[in-house]
């Protein structure tokens, strides 16, 4: 039998990996979709990025940031505010009424991130992390301003 190229299982992986944290935030009756979910756990791990540039991190069009942003502002969990050195971009930020949700929404995430990891050992996991480090930096096209 032929071994499976490793780009295969890396996208697999992360494909079976964001479907089964879909279905976790659907399941957790946080009253967010796993858009939401994911759209704050984003800006929580990336504070201060314009949305377009949220976007590109999340790998989903501008339209659909739009549509996540306009019902997470109407929830009052985010804000999005003029970005001082382009009039025209906003900078999206949480606000303090998103700390107890986002707070499920991590909780919700590492249940389904220990599902995933199950089975390997802690020194298992570090190697992992350290790999998948490297191959984002070896990725990642050259910095940019993280505002940019």
């Amino acid at each position: 039998m032929t071994e499976v190229p490793l780009g295969f299982l890396l996208v697999d992986a992360a494909r079976l990996y964001r479907a089964r944290l879909d279905r976790a935030f659907e399941q957790a009756g946080l009253g967010l979709t796993a858009g939401e979910a994911r759209t704050l756990a984003h800006v929580s791990i990336n504070p201060g990025l314009r949305q377009g540039v949220l976007a590109e991190r999340m790998n989903i069009e501008p339209m659909t940031m739009v549509g996540y942003l306009d019902r997470l502002e109407s929830q009052r969990l985010i804000a999005r505010d003029p970005d001082a050195t382009d009039r025209r971009a906003k900078i999206v930020r949480l606000t303090e009424m998103a700390a107890p949700l986002l707070e499920k929404v991590l909780a919700v995430a590492a249940t389904a991130r220990e599902e995933a990891l199950a089975g390997l050992a802690p020194d298992q996991r570090d190697a992992l992390r350290t790999a998948l480090e490297q191959v984002r930096a070896n990725l990642s096209p050259p910095s940019r301003s993280p505002e940019a």
